[in-house]
């Protein structure tokens, strides 16, 4: 038997379709070149800009979001002629699709794989619909996910670089506690090991012995050296050691998640659920750190998410405080979010942080609007179809 409600025309589903499309390619420049190990062993240059991926999606009926994806010293010029290329395959589309369209968008560049560059720019897509969606629905995008906590925990990265002398070191610790961030994460990884313990230890003793302390080696570690110096920084009561082994070294990482009482975390410069699935087979990782823009966007965030609480791990996202606030404040178990305030020029908006916890915001979608900073660092843009 049908019910009178479920016959009304009224309540039926009529489908939006997007028409517009439009993206740009923003270069944010960084006031300090920015060092970490890479850089000290030669592997890397200093970094100096952020090449940001920005999508805007607009409905037929009038619906917009905003979607973000970035690269780091290469790569930007790639993700934006990727996007551009396959970007004409949602015009027509229903916006609420979003998981297939994310495959849709995946099998027009299908050539040039499912994950790295091609995904990254799928990305700030998949990011848009979600945005578009949690707007209509008047919901901010934690809230669309189905949030755990109206706030989560979250650590400073960006005052920890191996370019900042130990005395300057010293004081942004000290301000990032005093702004009300909860953590504060240090990059090591030198070839000196004697200087990366020093720096360790001198923020210990500056900040005292309750204050979380994560240490991130960026991949520069062989097998031996990371044994020694994650037995060395034991006794630091750190939160976790990341990323003490290359990326894709998921036996040598589940190695040390075993024989040691530190966390290990890593899994922020893999490019797909694929990679994490193997990461997390493997027990290599007790937090694990995916980047949203850098797997592809949140569609493929939220597996790597249910696999890791199926797993029973922690989590951790990288960079993308505005984007990854939300994220996380979804995922089952008490997260921590990494706060760098490197993207705030480019959004009207800022987030809030108080007593070592970073507030999600309460505006509807991402809560972010592009600010007139990010259309001056512009270098180019392309629009699709046509505005409603």
């Amino acid at each position: 038997m049908t019910s009178a409600h479920a016959s009304d025309p009224s309540t039926s589903y009529s489908p939006d379709r997007i028409t517009w499309i439009r993206l740009s390619s923003c270069y944010l420049p960084l006031a300090t070149p920015i060092s970490d190990a890479k850089v000290l062993t030669g592997r890397q240059k200093p970094m100096t800009e952020i090449a940001m991926l920005f999508a805007e999606i607009e409905t037929r009926d009038g619906h917009r979001g905003l979607g973000l994806s970035y690269s780091k010293r290469a790569g930007g010029p790639g993700q934006f002629a990727h996007a551009q290329e396959v970007a004409p395959a949602l015009i027509g589309e229903d916006p609420n699709d979003i998981s297939r369209l994310w495959t849709k968008l995946t099998w027009a560049g299908a050539s040039v794989g499912r994950s790295g560059m091609a995904v990254q720019a799928i990305g700030a897509f998949d990011v848009a619909l979600y945005d578009l969606k949690a707007r209509r629905a008047g919901l901010p995008l934690s809230k669309l996910l189905g949030a755990q906590r109206e706030s989560v925990q979250c650590y400073n990265t960006s005052g920890g670089f191996l370019h900042t002398p130990l005395e300057q070191l010293l004081v942004n610790a000290a301000a990032s506690r005093e702004r009300g961030i909860g953590g504060i994460k240090l990059k090591v990884g030198q070839p000196d090991h004697a200087l990366d313990i020093r720096r360790v230890e001198a923020v210990r003793k500056h900040l005292g012995d309750e204050v979380p302390i994560m240490i991130d080696a960026n991949q520069q570690w062989d097998r031996p050296t990371a044994q020694r110096m994650c037995r060395v920084f034991e006794r630091f009561n750190l939160v976790w050691i990341e990323e003490p082994l290359d990326a894709y070294d998921y036996e040598g990482h589940a190695a040390l998640a075993a024989h040691f009482d530190t966390p290990i975390a890593t899994g922020e410069m893999l490019t797909s659920a694929a990679e994490h699935g193997e990461l997390i087979r493997h027990r290599a990782a007790d937090y694990l750190m995916p980047d949203a823009p850098r797997v592809g966007g949140i569609t493929p965030f939220l597996k790597i998410a249910a696999q890791a609480e199926q797993a029973g791990l922690s989590l951790g996202p990288h960079f993308a405080m505005e984007l990854h606030v939300h994220l996380a404040a979804a995922y089952a178990t008490e997260p921590w979010v990494e706060h760098f305030d490197w993207l705030e020029p480019l959004f009207n908006e800022r987030l809030e942080i108080a007593n070592g916890r970073m507030l999600v915001p309460t505006r509807p979608g991402l809560g972010l609007s592009l600010s007139e900073q990010a259309r001056a660092w512009t270098r180019e843009t392309v629009e699709i179809g046509q505005r409603a």
